[in-house]
């Protein structure tokens, strides 16, 4: 037993001998690659007796101008959004306008704070009302005296909440 515990020892000495004598430093060929890289840098030129080193500097590429023509486009503001009317009654907030952005509406009084909290931490000024026929919490983003008012500010909601609609207040 000890006899080939031996063997096995001398072995693997003799393997990791042979391996670390393959494992020279590569230092002189790094040396080599960052002199060449410094001679592409700088153009050196002798004269019989003194040695100029001229860095050597980038050339820039040509610059192009590039010119386009603009149109200017009138947009002419979006009427067509449907309107939902419905009676209402403020639970939370301030009171309703003629026109009303809705979000989200909910069965549960819960859910409809949440989404209230959330409108509120983004900076709009979100209300609640109830509809005491379809017994759901409607969650208002922003109320507005006029549709005009109304949809501009329901397009922009609309990228974070698609699903938004827009109220009239019977």
């Amino acid at each position: 037993m000890n006899k080939t515990k031996t063997l096995a020892a001398v072995a693997l000495g003799m393997v990791l001998a042979i391996s670390m004598s393959s494992c020279k430093s590569k230092e002189s060929l790094y040396k080599k690659a960052y002199e060449k890289a410094q001679a592409q840098n700088t153009r050196v030129t002798e004269d019989p007796n003194t040695v100029n080193v001229t860095p050597v500097q980038p050339v820039a590429p040509p610059v192009t101008t590039v010119t386009t023509e603009t149109t200017e486009t009138t947009v002419a503001p979006v009427t067509d959004v449907s309107v939902r009317s419905e009676a209402l009654q403020v639970v939370d907030g301030d009171g309703l306008k003629a026109y009303s952005v809705v979000c989200g509406a909910f069965s549960l009084k819960a859910n409809a704070d949440g989404l209230q909290q959330t409108l509120k931490n983004k900076g709009y000024q979100a209300q609640i009302a109830l509809n005491p026929e379809r017994k759901l919490y409607r969650v208002v983003a922003a109320t507005f005296n006029t549709k005009a008012e109304a949809i501009p500010f329901l397009q922009s909601l609309r990228e974070t909440y698609p699903d938004a609609w827009l109220l009239y207040k019977k």
